[in-house]
Formats: C-alpha cells, sequence, structure tokens
C-alpha cells in the first residue's frame, strides 16, 4: 500500500504543477477585472514557469500520460489565451471600441488553434522548433507590454491603446503561422550540457532579468517574437539560391 500511494503521488506531482499554472492564469484575469493589471501581468509570467516546470516534472518522474497532456492544454488555454487576452483589454483594448475586442478574440482563436496544432503535429515536426509562435511567448509579449506599461507609468493615450492593438494582433496571427521558431531542444540534446553549465546560464538569465524586469523580459519576447519571421526568410534565400543554382546548371550554354 505504501509503494502504491508513493507511485500515485508522484503522478500526481506533474498535474499539481498544472494545477498551479491553471490558478495563475485564473488569478491574473480576477486581478484585471479589479484594475490590478501589474500583479496580472506578473501572474502570466508564473504561469510560465510553471508550465516549464510540469512537462520536466514529468519527464523526470516517467509520469507523463495523456491525461496530464490534455489538462495542460486546457489548462494552457486559459492561462496564456484567454488570460493575457482579458487583461490587455481590459488595460487598454477596451479604448478603442470593437477593434479592441476583435483584437483579443484574434488572440484566444490563435493561441487555441495554436494549442490544437501543437498536440495533433508533435510527432511530424522538427523537434528543433516551434510552428508558430508558441502561447506562453505570445502571452509574455502582451503581459509584457502591460507590465511595462504600469511599470513605467506610462499615460493611456489613444496611440498606445493602438500599439496594444497591433501587439495583440501580431501575437495571435503569429502562433497560427508557419514561421519557425527556436525550441532549445536541440541545445540540451546536441550540445550535452552539463547540470552546471545548465545552473550557470540560469543564475545569468536571473541576474540580467533583475536589473529591470518588465524592460528586459518585454525586450527579450520581442526579440524572440520576430526570430521565427528572421529563420522562415533565411530559410527561403537559401531555397531560393538552390533552385536558381540548378537551373543555371541545367540551363545549356548558348
Amino acid at each position: 500500500m505504501n509503494d502504491l500511494h508513493r507511485r500515485r503521488s508522484v503522478y500526481l506531482l506533474p498535474n499539481a504543477f498544472t494545477t498551479a499554472n491553471l490558478f495563475a492564469g485564473f488569478y491574473a484575469i480576477v486581478q484585471a477585472m479589479n484594475g490590478k493589471f501589474e500583479v496580472a501581468a506578473i501572474a502570466i509570467f508564473a504561469a510560465m514557469v510553471l508550465d516549464a516546470m510540469d512537462g520536466r516534472v514529468a519527464r523526470m518522474t516517467n509520469t507523463q500520460s495523456s491525461f496530464g497532456e490534455q489538462y495542460d492544454s486546457m489548462s494552457d488555454i486559459v492561462s496564456f489565451g484567454v488570460a493575457p487576452a482579458l487583461v490587455m483589454y481590459e488595460y487598454l483594448l477596451q479604448d478603442i471600441g470593437r477593434w479592441g475586442w476583435i483584437a483579443a478574440f484574434i488572440y484566444v482563436a490563435g493561441a487555441a488553434i495554436r494549442l490544437a496544432r501543437f498536440n495533433t503535429n508533435i510527432a511530424v515536426v522538427d523537434s528543433r522548433f516551434f510552428q508558430g509562435l508558441p502561447s506562453p511567448s505570445a502571452a509574455a509579449l502582451v503581459a509584457g507590454f502591460v507590465w511595462l506599461s504600469v511599470d513605467n507609468k506610462i499615460p493611456s493615450y489613444e496611440f498606445q491603446a493602438w500599439i496594444a492593438f497591433a501587439i495583440t494582433t501580431y501575437t495571435g496571427i503569429t502562433m497560427v503561422s508557419n514561421a519557425p521558431f527556436f525550441s532549445g531542444k536541440s541545445l540540451a540534446l546536441e550540445k550535452k550540457l552539463s547540470p552546471a553549465t545548465i545552473m550557470l546560464a540560469v543564475v545569468l538569465v536571473f541576474a540580467v532579468v533583475s536589473v529591470n524586469p518588465p524592460i528586459v523580459l518585454f525586450g527579450l519576447f520581442v526579440i524572440y517574437g520576430l526570430s521565427g519571421w528572421g529563420v522562415w526568410y533565411f530559410r527561403w534565400r537559401k531555397i531560393r539560391q538552390h533552385y536558381n543554382s540548378r537551373r543555371n546548371h541545367d540551363d545549356p550554354p548558348v
């Protein structure tokens, strides 16, 4: 009985992190409704950390399950789909009327489609790259903009609402695009990083982020949110050059 109880406890561990992720997303929604937008944005970033941990805990304890995968997806649609859209809408998007809720809906729909496509294509895509912007990164862009604006006390002018419209719409569309975004899995698998190297990298990241969390986090995710289109462009350019070289090689001399 003790062994069975211990095994069931280990099985519940990754789902506990998933539940905490779901709670953080729900908490962000509640705080946005109460007008506490900075707390709401931080809660979304907390959900990102918890979402990254549940999968790793499941792999470390060998407790992956179909239920856990589905539960994780349901939690993600709340934490990285509904919550960021509602936080941004309550903060700025409602100032531009129907265009605001249209942008919020585009984001939510993009997150839902992104998660559904990820679950169905997980075995057929290149593990080194995500197909489209990952929903946690999209949420970080939206929440990061809110956190940056509140932390720096930027006045809510109409042009700022339109910037929020552009960010929300961009992330919603990019989530369902085919742009390849680096996943980081190849780095861990191919380079065989040692635990000491990983810990050093984590410490360096925390040190850089602690300088000014809103600015640093938003800046990092802006770069990542644009990187997929850069990778897509270089891939297209390489294919184009290969096609031109083959055509020139096949053409007979005049």
